[in-house]
């Protein structure tokens, strides 16, 4: 893929999405903009099954990055122009059709809270932490998908103080599913990554379409969606293999059909 700041890595069916816009991998239009391009790119391709988002070097991302912010022209529409670029960037991690695993190596700062938040499964470095830093640098943001992972309580301290949690803290909050040190991160992840390659790609797909749609209807709503995506997916020659495989005590051979 063409894109400056996101390297993009595809092997064995993952592919290993690495933020790196040095020193501290802030986020600017540009970056924003290859989010919603790779992201997209990604849903499409069937060679991938599964992604992992990290960041490069010892930060995963110090937010938005202030120095562009400043430059930013006063001008008519160019702030609800910005904020639309942002939302996008994110949406097309939450609603990338495959599962995104994010990998915080480091610092995970405001905007970068939100790129953690936009993904499936969370694991942490050590040296990992997510805060919301805004309030010290005269901005606002990333409250609401503080809120999909911390408590009522704690995301109002974090907004209002600064606080950072870190990788040890985050694991007995049971925000992220691991804490691990930092030269296993990468590795963990691609364990994590390769369990859910493995399985049928329609099951998957269709897994994630359905926890993005129900997270928030009511449980007779959420329930029956899942039961109509259910009498969907057993339509699948791959459904049609596990049950097989099931029976007969053997491993299955998915094809995503």
């Amino acid at each position: 893929m063409d894109t400056e700041y996101l390297r993009v890595d595809i092997n064995e069916h993952i592919a290993l999405v690495t933020l790196d816009r040095a020193p501290v991998n802030a986020v600017n239009r540009q970056v924003n903009e290859e989010f919603a391009q790779v992201f997209d790119a990604l849903s499409d391709l069937d060679e991938v099954r599964a992604v992992i988002l990290t960041g490069a070097g010892k930060v995963f991302s110090a937010g938005a990055d202030i120095r562009a912010a400043a430059d930013r022209p006063d001008e008519a529409g160019a702030h609800r122009q910005h904020s639309r670029r942002v939302r996008g960037s994110l949406y097309a991690i939450m609603e990338c059709s495959k599962p995104v695993i994010a990998a915080i190596n480091g610092p995970a700062l405001g905007a970068g809270l939100a790129l953690v938040a936009s993904c499936d499964i969370l694991l942490t470095a050590e040296t990992g932490c997510l805060g919301l830093p805004e309030v010290d640098v005269g901005m606002l943001g990333g409250a609401r998908h503080a809120m999909r992972l911390f408590s009522h309580s704690k995301v109002r301290r974090m907004m209002l103080t600064g606080q950072r949690i870190y990788g040890p803290e985050l694991y007995r909050l049971s925000i992220v599913e691991e804490c691990v040190p930092n030269e296993e991160l990468l590795e963990t992840a691609m364990t994590l990554a390769a369990e859910i390659a493995a399985k049928s790609p329609p099951a998957i797909k269709l897994a994630k379409y359905a926890l993005n749609s129900i997270e928030f209807t009511t449980l007779r709503d959420g329930y029956r969606f899942e039961q109509n995506l259910t009498g969907e997916l057993a339509q699948y020659e791959d459904s049609k293999e596990a049950k097989k495989a099931f029976l007969e005590k053997r491993e299955p051979i998915f094809t995503g059909k």
